[in-house]
């Protein structure tokens, strides 16, 4: 006769060990600290290539110091024409496009934000859209057949209201989420003491979202400098062109880089940009969110 062997009841669950949960802490931290140096080190070489190579007399594509230390590399770059020129070119272009953004942007976020108008979300999303969805490449044909027909080929009139066209709506979009943060008390209290609406603007919406101000300022600038298909397709004189076209100067008619003025332009290339970020660094600590600054 068989007999019915209870089933075994499953022991108590063994929780792991303190030094285990060590051992697995340790290794998942070793894990991201290594994570951190690869993705550091993928962003950090172009960066030491830039350093090494305007100074090295026969550069190569390797982020190694110089073999052969030299300072010839940038009066030969200064023989050309165009290079120091379109500096000044670039520094125009994203100057006047940044302060017509800012101008555009800052009386539409708030008019936007204050002004309850039936479809104003709707208005802001599709705005927003179509300045990322359409983009200098697609609408390249009529925008130049626009400006054609405006007389403005050739311009840096031109060339600063297509850039600004298709960035105020992004700026208008950022801008207004710092204008909603502000409490509508301290604009009730400007009215009471007889305030306009530009007055309120001017005064009181402007000094408050300064860092969204900044934010358009540095975004505006940044897509400026290194656009290349607008100035390439709208100006037509050399010594007008930006530093993001003259670049191309420095490749032979076969394609082949001359690394020795490349590596010294570029350099030359990110200082503005270097400037400006340690400017808004030191002014706002990169604290890009709404609301006064203590």
């Amino acid at each position: 006769m068989v007999r019915d062997h209870p089933a075994p009841t499953p022991g108590p669950t063994q929780e792991p060990s303190e030094s285990a949960l060590l051992v697995r802490r340790f290794l998942s931290r070793i894990g991201f600290y290594v994570f951190v140096v690869i993705v550091s080190a993928f962003f950090a070489l172009p960066m030491l290539w830039l350093v090494f190579a305007p100074f090295d007399a026969h550069p190569t594509l390797a982020a190694t110091p110089p073999s052969s230390p030299t300072l010839a590399n940038f009066p030969d770059l200064l023989k050309d024409p165009y290079a120091l020129p379109s500096l000044v070119n670039s520094v125009v272009l994203a100057a006047a496009t940044m302060v017509l953004v800012v101008a555009a942007a800052a009386p539409a976020a708030y008019a936007l934000s204050r002004v309850r108008i039936p479809g104003r979300d709707l208005l802001l999303y599709v705005l927003l859209l179509f300045s990322s969805v359409v983009t200098g490449t697609a609408a390249m044909v009529p925008l130049f057949l626009l400006v054609f027909d405006l007389g403005l080929i050739n311009t840096y009139i031109g060339v600063v209201l297509v850039l600004a066209g298709g960035l105020t709506p992004a700026g208008i979009f950022i801008l207004k989420d710092f204008v909603d943060s502000m409490p509508k008390s301290y604009e009730e209290s400007a009215r009471v003491f007889g305030a306009g609406s530009f007055q309120i603007l001017r005064d009181i919406v402007l000094p408050y979202a300064r860092p969204g101000l900044a934010v358009i300022a540095v975004w505006v600038v940044v897509n400026v400098w290194s656009n290349f298909l607008i100035p390439f397709i709208l100006l037509r004189d050399p010594g007008m062109l930006p530093a993001a076209v003259v670049v191309y100067n420095f490749y032979t008619e076969g394609g082949q880089a001359n690394l020795r003025l490349i590596s010294s332009f570029g350099l030359l290339y990110s200082i503005p940009v270097v400037v400006m970020y340690l400017f808004v660094n030191r002014r706002y600590g990169f604290r890009f969110y709404g609301g006064i600054k203590g």
